[in-house]
């Protein structure tokens, strides 16, 4: 027993997916995260409450809304046919947007928690000695809430590996091309290859024991997201 050439397939793809929606969403998640932890607007909540939607809607309901916007009618969908790249569902950049708009909760609500408990203090310090906005975001933000970082980083990529729903709807099963882990488990019990499903269900659960084991050892704080 052991991995098929579709499993190495579909792990590979899944890495892939999940590295690429990792680093997108540290690109994208830090700006909303500053904005949600320092901000006095009252649009504050309507958009907090935006970000952690994916929380909270069932992965299908998302996946749905995500197929009619990508879709030839939808608004996205139009707008990708213009640019001149086609329909983003059912390939792999279809499967990366689904998979960085499911995961920003998973990305903001750590980085934006980590911010707040900073305090004003060490900004002002880093101002009164002469550092500039980028200059305090660099050397005093990043170092401080490194921890915040760092069990953003885990879960984003964890959620990206264990999605099912989302990826689903939008990248539906081609294999090779958007056939997750988590699609090729539930091919083998459609087709009740049980050993199969077991073996590659069991290698899902160690690496999820083990993401979960490195973000305790390295940050104790990640218990309080």
């Amino acid at each position: 027993m052991g991995f098929s050439d579709a499993d190495l397939q579909a792990i590979w793809l899944t890495v892939r997916l999940a590295s690429s929606s990792t680093v997108l969403l540290l690109i994208i998640g830090t700006p909303i995260a500053w904005w949600l932890a320092r901000t006095r607007s009252r649009l504050q909540g309507p958009v907090g409450a935006v970000v952690a939607l994916p929380l909270v809607l069932p992965p299908t309901v998302l996946g749905f809304y995500l197929l009619l916007a990508m879709g030839p009618h939808g608004p996205v969908g139009q707008f990708t046919q213009a640019l001149g790249i086609g329909l983003l569902p059912f390939t792999f950049w279809g499967l990366l947007v689904a998979s960085v708009l499911s995961s920003m909760p998973f990305v903001v609500q750590p980085i934006q928690n980590a911010i707040e408990a900073l305090g004003e203090r060490p900004l002002e310090v880093a101002a009164t000695l002469g550092a500039g906005p980028w200059d305090r975001f660099f050397t005093v933000v990043v170092p401080l809430a490194k921890p915040g970082f760092l069990t953003a980083a885990i879960l984003s990529f964890a959620h990206t590996v264990g999605e099912f729903g989302v990826v689903l709807m939008i990248g539906g099963n081609i294999p090779g091309a958007t056939r997750v882990v988590s699609v090729q488990i539930y091919d083998y019990v459609e087709v009740m290859d049980y050993d199969q499903a077991f073996w590659l269900a069991g290698s899902m659960v160690i690496f999820s024991f083990l993401i979960l084991l490195a973000l305790y050892t390295l940050n104790p704080q990640a218990r309080r997201f």
